[in-house]
């Protein structure tokens, strides 16, 4: 079986001491490709640094995330707009809005995601997307320029069915993270991921955070890596009443697709 991890923060400085051999191990489970999520400056260009080092085998993506949003500024914007048209960047993003965390005031968060989502659609760039307890706003920006994306894929997803079917409606992907290995609250995601089409599902890991609660047994520290996208795979499969085997096929289909990734090296 093959996977892609369609969200690993691999340029997170907990990766500093042993990045090669998370890699490594990924490729050892059967992850063949990861994307790099370039969520501000620093990460953006961390992110190119790697995939450079790793072509073939990861690919990254340029965005602001919204916890960044306030330092959203002109230099910012255009400094987007170079990343994404290099070889290396293959979505804008992470983009979205986050009204659990705050970090950022909203107004400044929406500012921000809808100069991001106006740049994708300018560059003909998919995006990649961020929403936590921000419904009502994301849905409203996203159709706003669905029409002129290529593509957008709810990263991370987590909500319930109603907001599953209002992505869905808007021609999105759908990523699925260890959320739903959290007896405690992703119980619920069984019941979205039974009704996601299988050409717009998609896996991954979002690490070094939402480390699988039912990994056995535990490993030493909390961080999460994409090594840990079988375990992912296998919830999601158990909950759609699928094979492993198919699920993967599907799932990698579907981002190989979704992402224009090449073929991984041998």
């Amino acid at each position: 079986m093959q996977l892609i991890d369609i969200g690993i923060n691999l340029a997170h400085s907990s990766y500093d001491a042993d990045r090669e051999a998370v890699i490594a191990r990924a490729r050892a489970a059967g992850v063949c490709q990861m994307i790099v999520t370039g969520s501000d400056m620093a990460s953006i260009a961390r992110a190119v640094e790697l995939v450079r080092q790793h072509p073939g085998v990861l690919s990254a993506t340029a965005g602001i995330h919204p916890h960044h949003a306030a330092e959203h500024d002109a230099a910012a914007t255009a400094a987007l707009k170079a990343w994404l048209v290099q070889p290396e960047i293959c979505a804008a993003g992470e983009c979205g809005l986050d009204y659990y965390r705050n970090y950022s005031p909203r107004d400044a968060q929406r500012a921000s995601f809808r100069t991001q989502l106006e740049i994708a659609a300018d560059l003909a760039r998919p995006v990649f997307l961020h929403q936590r307890d921000a419904h009502q706003d994301f849905i409203a920006l996203v159709r706003e320029f669905r029409p002129r994306l290529p593509g957008a894929v709810a990263h991370c997803f987590t909500g319930g069915v109603k907001e599953a079917r209002a992505c869905l409606d808007l021609d999105l992907h759908i990523g699925i993270t260890g959320w739903i290995n959290d007896e405690r609250r992703g119980r619920h995601l069984a019941e979205v991921v039974r009704f996601v089409p299988a050409n717009r599902l998609m896996l991954e890991t979002d690490g070094p955070y939402l480390l699988p609660r039912d990994l056995k047994p535990k490993p030493a520290t909390r961080r999460n890596e994409p090594m840990y996208l079988p375990h992912v795979l296998a919830a999601v499969a158990a909950a759609r009443g699928e094979s492993l085997e198919e699920l993967a096929a599907s799932t990698t289909r579907t981002a190989r697709k979704f992402f224009g990734l090449p073929e991984p090296p041998s």
